[in-house]
């Protein structure tokens, strides 16, 4: 306010000291003093944004968004703060897990101004404070962890992380709304050894994945076999008995005709004149058989009236004879 007064006063001097606008002089002080008021008194604060008042080195008043007067002189704006979401870059730390591992860890920290006037006096400098307070957090939840559960915990330590900075944050006035690890780097000797097991794992996956299908194919040729073996047997089941029906049958058959033929014959007998043709017909044949004896060579041993054909005869007709008696009493 004061350079404005200066410029006015300056300007004033000017115009007196040229006859055209002498007579305006002291007007023209006048109206560069009403410009340098309204420039000075007016304040227009753009949406999303805080202005803080001092009046006589006190805090007085936050300008709101939107059109503003102030008293030259007595107020002044000290502080200007956007109240918008703000993402802040940690640097990258080394950080040392429960097992003595070192990592390089760095991540990006998400916070809001709630309350300007405890962000203009609570601290001299609060973005640097959330940034070094982020840090040391972070340095000790890593601490709390082995190697291997820091990689799967990131989103417990982000919770952790602003559960600590919004608290801090309070008093402040400063709202922490989210943490996010960026990128955790261990050892290159580490990358190594992950890079070793990771191989390994893979290739005991692999062993599995193939031992098994080889256990499954046998498992089916094994299948394969007792099916066919079953489907074997079956037939053969299914074989023996067709051809024991089948023998059972002929036998049946031949037994019918053998019957029938029995049954024939006695009832040839049975008629007129059938018993002298049967002693004919075995006459016939016993003379053809012993005909047939000395054809051969071979040494046979005969009954001592196998040349009394008369005999045989007699013989073979007795057994017709009861034949024939027992096919009438049958018949009766």
């Amino acid at each position: 306010m004061l350079m404005k007064m200066v410029i006015a006063l300056v300007v004033s001097i000017a115009a007196a000291l040229f006859p055209a606008t002498e007579k305006y002089a002291v007007w023209i002080f006048f109206l560069a003093v009403v410009v340098a008021f309204v420039m000075e008194g007016v304040r227009i604060v753009p949406q999303q944004f805080a202005y803080v008042v001092e009046r006589f080195g006190r805090f007085h008043a936050t300008l709101e968004p939107g059109l503003n007067l102030i008293i030259p002189f007595l107020d002044r704006v000290a502080y200007m703060h956007s109240l918008k979401e703000v993402p802040l870059d940690v640097p990258e730390q080394v950080c040392i897990t429960k097992d003595n591992t070192q990592l390089a860890v760095d991540g990006v920290l998400y916070f809001q101004v709630t309350d300007p006037r405890l962000a203009s006096y609570g601290s001299a400098n609060y973005i640097s404070a959330i940034s070094q307070l982020a840090q040391t957090t972070l340095r000790s939840e890593i601490g709390k962890m082995e190697l291997d559960k820091s990689f799967e915990s990131r989103e417990e330590i982000n919770r952790q992380i602003v559960a600590v900075l919004d608290e801090a944050g309070r008093n402040w006035g400063i709202k922490v709304l989210r943490y996010e690890i960026k990128s955790i780097t261990p050892p290159e000797s580490i990358l190594r050894a992950m890079q070793q097991q990771i191989t390994a794992e893979r290739e005991k996956r692999a062993l599995i994945a193939k031992s098994e299908g080889q256990r499954q194919e046998e498992i089916n040729l094994a299948d394969g076999k007792k099916q066919a073996a079953v489907l074997e047997s079956e037939g053969e089941k299914t074989a023996a008995i067709n051809r024991a029906q089948g023998e059972a049958t002929a036998l049946r058959l031949i037994a019918e005709a053998n019957a029938a033929a029995v049954r024939a014959v006695a009832e040839a007998i049975s008629d007129k004149g059938g018993m002298d043709a049967a002693n004919l017909k075995v006459a016939q044949e016993y003379v053809l058989a012993f005909g047939n004896l000395a054809k051969t060579s071979n040494t046979l041993i005969l009954p001592a009236s196998a040349g009394d054909v008369g005999s045989m005869v007699a013989t073979a007709m007795t057994v017709l004879d009861k034949t024939r008696q027992a096919s009438v009493a049958a018949k009766a």
